[in-house]
Order: structure tokens, then sequence, then C-alpha cells
């Protein structure tokens, strides 16, 4: 079982950043992976991946703010958010692309607020 471990969450001003870590047991380096975020009473979506060769891609929303990135060695995932906005709060978890795993982390809470 694949064991997913976010943190750095927390509250931010608008306008400003925070980076969001996710450590991956498993074969990390093999796996392309996502950061997902889910808002109150809304369905969970992708916001950022990055291929097992480290190309990333972003959601439209979070394109030019957002930046993902990935350390094999240390099995870790990464999300640094810039230039935060109202909407970007919410639940953000680490998953698998294509084919999340079953069991999902406990999320990391991101509040952006003045």
């Amino acid at each position: 079982q694949v064991l997913l471990v976010e943190s750095g969450g927390g509250l931010a001003q608008p306008g400003g950043s925070l980076r969001l870590s996710c450590v991956v047991s498993g074969n990390f380096s093999t796996y392309a992976m996502g950061w997902y975020r889910q808002a109150p009473g809304k369905q969970r979506r992708m916001v950022a991946g990055i291929s097992v060769d480290g190309n990333p891609n972003y959601a439209d929303s979070v394109k030019g703010r957002f930046t993902i990135s990935r350390d094999n060695a240390k099995k870790t995932l990464y999300l640094q958010m810039n230039d935060l906005k109202s909407e970007d709060t919410a639940v953000y978890y680490c998953n698998r692309l294509l084919r999340p795993f079953a069991s999902w982390g406990q999320g990391s809470q991101v509040t952006v607020s003045s």
C-alpha cells in the first residue's frame, strides 16, 4: 500500500505564497504525480501534474502562479504556490496521475484570506 503524506498548508493572505510537500512511499520515481484540491461543496480536481521525466502541466486556473516539482531521491512531490487568491482555498492532496491510488492522504488545508 502506498502512503501519501501531505504537509505545508496554512493561512496565507491574498498575493502570498505557500509551499506544499508530499512524501510518497513505494516506487515514487516510476509514478507520474499530481496535486489535486477540493474546495467545500465541490469536487476534487487536479491542479498540477508532473510526468516521470519531470514535465509539468497545470490547470488554467493556476498556470503562471503554481509550480510543481519532484525530488525522486527524497520521494517527495512539491507545489510552490505564489500569488494566492481566495479561490485557491481548499484541501490539497497529492496522488498518482491517471490511476490514483485508492487510499488518499489526509490532505493539507490551504486558506487564503485577509
